[in-house]
């Protein structure tokens, strides 16, 4: 399957290059996602504007010009099933990524998102079936939502339930870290040196 790793910021604050024991963390990140045997490929989308930048640092960038991550995902989508990931993910667990694919093949949902058990879903940490997700982003945008956790709203997903996955292996919950400052990669660094 093919992986999708979104590297768009949206905010200033958002760095996607912050250096995690001195890799990029989007690097990490597409490494990590690349250990899964399921995943044969990956992508990472990225702001045209920084398409110089990221080409240091992740094996395929796709540039796109875009407003928001919706925008930008809507303009790279592929033409197969994937599996998306935020560029500042990089303990994503490839075990669960494994398993997800398997599970999305077996079923054929039009997309496979794991959930929190507040009902919060991981959109960032997903399949998707490429029309289904369009179709979702388009309703999202008609309907003014600017968020990419929105799309929910417009897809028939089949949820996957984090806190299940938690008590067959406790590792699942690191997947969903995102390093987003320097306190966040401290924990990574540690983390990684663990796994």
């Amino acid at each position: 399957m093919l992986g999708v790793i979104l590297a768009f910021p949206e905010k200033r604050s958002e760095n996607y290059t912050i250096p995690v024991n001195g890799e990029p963390v989007v690097r990490l990140t597409e490494r990590r996602l690349l250990m899964s045997k399921r995943i044969d490929r990956a992508i990472t989308v990225v702001r045209k504007d920084r398409l110089k930048t990221y080409s240091l640092h992740v094996s395929n960038p796709v540039p796109v010009t875009a407003r928001n991550k919706m925008g930008a995902l809507l303009k790279a989508l592929p033409d197969e099933p994937f599996f998306l990931v935020e560029g500042n993910m990089p303990l994503i667990m490839p075990f669960l990524v494994n398993y997800m694919v398997g599970l999305f093949y077996e079923n054929e949902p039009e997309a496979l998102i794991p959930v929190w058990k507040d009902g919060t879903a991981e959109v960032m940490h997903a399949i998707y079936e490429p029309e289904a997700l369009e179709d979702a982003i388009n309703a999202a945008v008609v309907e003014g939502y600017k968020s990419l956790s929105r799309i929910t709203d417009f897809l028939d997903y089949e949820p996957l339930s984090i806190e299940e996955l938690v008590k067959r292996n406790s590792k699942v919950t690191l997947g969903f870290f995102r390093v987003r400052n320097q306190f966040d990669v401290r924990f990574a660094e540690e983390t990684l040196r663990k796994l």
